[in-house]
């Protein structure tokens, strides 16, 4: 397998490339194109041409949760299919895979708008939509975890604005908050996109649904960056039980959090431009 960073908070020195707060990465296996997120806008797009990497023949889109700063780039993406209809130039529409909460409306004062700009119902006039709350192979060997159960009491326990539900406005904890996971020879690779369920919780439930408890990487978005320090402190010791051989933070996961990470755990400069490259 391998995965590009296509949008993230930082850009990697000497890449003349475009960061943005977002998340998005382009990802190769078993002769799949999966985008998994489109970060907040045209970013990824941006930087896929600059890397070489087309978009117009993806075989999956998977989006991690239903936030701005995860979704609100498809509109751009739409824009470059119906351009390539217009140009006749050939392209292959993606496989929508996600939660069925990912498509809710969902407010934050005093912001506004906090989810997805197109609806279930617009997005399935486009695309062929999957929505799974149980875990779906899209190869041999990435799984979608679908809805990750959070049993941690240090993580996963919040509520970040509203979504509206049974059409009422309620607490939004966040629960289509997903991720994929990778298996290979020397462990799994846990690819997040702001693990809202928890980074522990994300990967305890990876472990079990692939049956392997070694963790050769964990990638993505840790949403440690309005944590307690109580939960940072958590999240640390549990990672060091865990023992990844190599962790490449990106997005939410905050300055603090990453500065914890350094001395006791295998932290990796992470940044848009980065590619990882996982033999199976």
């Amino acid at each position: 397998m391998n995965l590009t960073i296509l949008t993230d908070n930082y850009s990697l020195p000497g890449k003349p490339l475009l960061a943005e707060h977002g998340l998005s990465f382009y990802i190769e296996t078993d002769g799949k194109k999966i985008l998994f997120d489109t970060g907040y806008s045209d970013v990824f797009m941006r930087n896929a041409v600059k890397l070489d990497l087309s978009l117009r023949h993806l075989d999956y889109l998977v989006f991690s949760h239903g936030h701005y700063d995860h979704t609100w780039g498809v509109v751009p993406l739409i824009a470059l299919y119906r351009e390539s209809i217009k140009n006749k130039i050939p392209y292959h529409k993606p496989e929508v895979i996600t939660h069925p909460l990912t498509f809710y409306h969902k407010y934050k004062e005093p912001f506004g708008e906090q989810g997805s700009l197109l609806s279930e119902s617009r997005l399935a006039s486009i695309f062929q939509l999957s929505l799974r709350k149980t875990p779906f192979w899209i190869t041999e060997k990435l799984v979608f975890l679908g809805e990750v159960p959070r049993t941690n009491d240090f993580e996963g326990n919040y509520s970040d604005g509203k979504i509206y539900k049974n059409k009422i406005y309620i607490d939004d904890c966040i629960l289509e908050d997903s991720a994929l996971a990778y298996k290979t020879d020397a462990g799994l690779v846990v690819i997040t996109g702001c693990a809202h369920s928890g980074i522990c919780n994300t990967i305890a439930y990876a472990q079990s649904i692939c049956a392997e408890t070694r963790i050769l990487d964990v990638v993505g978005g840790l949403h440690l960056c309005e944590a307690a320090e109580t939960q940072v402190q958590s999240t640390v010791q549990y990672l060091k039980k865990v023992s990844p051989l190599s962790i490449h933070p990106c997005h939410c996961t905050g300055f603090a959090a990453r500065m914890a990470f350094v001395n006791t755990l295998p932290l990796q400069e992470t940044g848009v431009g980065l590619t990882l490259n996982y033999s199976e």
